[in-house]
């Protein structure tokens, strides 16, 4: 069961995004009030944006995933409205790989998202992951996330970011990928444009949505749900969610399975993992609602999902 009450975002948008905004931001007792301005520096230091620090037990709970063996460097994306930065990662010298889009959260790709990529790297494939919010600015210098949601995250429109992941396909196939071996996964924010493009394109074999909002506020910006083309996958999606996650309904992703085993054979295919007790964000390893357990697993299923879908 959540913890609390989820908010309807069609009878009260507001209210629901402050209810997402509060799912994002749990209580961290290792950081002191008077101590927050410090560690912003420390923080862009190490890479991670300024808004969610880790430190004390954070800092130390963090995985660090080395670079031996591995190419990894920021690289520039031509895309049909100007370049966008994105880190890769693959093993060295190698090519011909199976490809993972790796979509950050709302904090965009800071250095959790490129240790996501080069973990994937590890497992022999090309990882690249785009700044999709390169154009509405920089949430990595930003120190709250109600501005990063007024001033990036609802400026970005899924039009604009479906566009970059199209261009970080492509690059990623004449850099050492393989067209027919494309893969997409994606946490919180990321989450739910894994769903919005397992339905768009078609060179996409699998996706793994970690706790990617299935219902949101339909606005301009946002013209329709992943529950809306849940029946229209082209590409068998992996579900990771969390019972306790306060913005995510349990009863929204019980609709969607539904939803799936409804679908053409892709949506079929699909499955939703539902970790009881376990909130938002619990592959984040450097935040406070980071579950172990839980994390290591949905880890396991996605590693295994996409070895089953792009290297078999």
């Amino acid at each position: 069961m959540n913890a609390r009450t989820p908010i309807d975002p069609q009878l009260n948008p507001l209210a629901a995004v402050e209810q997402e905004i509060d799912s994002l931001t749990p209580v961290n007792p290792g950081l002191l009030p008077g101590s927050r301005r410090g560690f912003l520096q420390a923080s862009a230091l190490a890479g991670f944006a300024a808004a969610v620090v880790p430190t004390g037990a954070l800092q130390a709970q963090t995985i660090t995933t080395d670079t031996n063996g591995l190419d990894a460097a920021m690289v520039q994306v031509p895309t049909s409205n100007g370049n966008i930065p994105a880190y890769m990662a693959k093993p060295a010298g190698k090519s011909g790989l199976a490809t993972v889009v790796v979509l950050h959260e709302i904090f965009g790709v800071h250095e959790h998202i490129k240790d996501v990529c080069r973990r994937f790297a590890k497992q022999g494939y090309l990882a690249i992951a785009p700044e999709c919010f390169h154009r509405q600015g920089d949430p990595s210098k930003m120190s709250g996330i109600p501005e990063i949601f007024e001033k990036i995250v609802s400026k970005a429109t899924d039009k604009q970011v479906l566009g970059d992941v199209e261009a970080t396909m492509a690059y990623a196939a004449a850099h050492g990928g393989v067209k027919g071996k494309m893969g997409i996964t994606g946490f919180c924010w990321g989450g739910r444009i894994v769903w919005l493009a397992s339905a768009a394109f078609k060179d996409l074999k699998a996706g793994v949505a970690w706790y990617g909002r299935i219902r949101t506020t339909v606005n301009e910006a946002n013209p329709f749900h992943p529950i809306d083309i849940a029946e229209k996958l082209n590409a068998p999606v992996l579900g990771l969610y969390g019972a306790a996650d306060n913005g995510i309904p349990n009863s929204d992703v019980d609709e969607m399975k539904t939803k799936l085993s409804f679908g053409g054979a892709a949506s079929a295919a699909s499955d939703i993992i539902l970790y009881p007790d376990t909130p938002h964000a619990f592959h984040a390893d450097y935040r406070p609602s980071y579950r172990k357990g839980p994390a290591e697993d949905g880890w396991k299923r996605c590693v295994a999902w996409f070895g089953k879908h792009l290297k078999a």
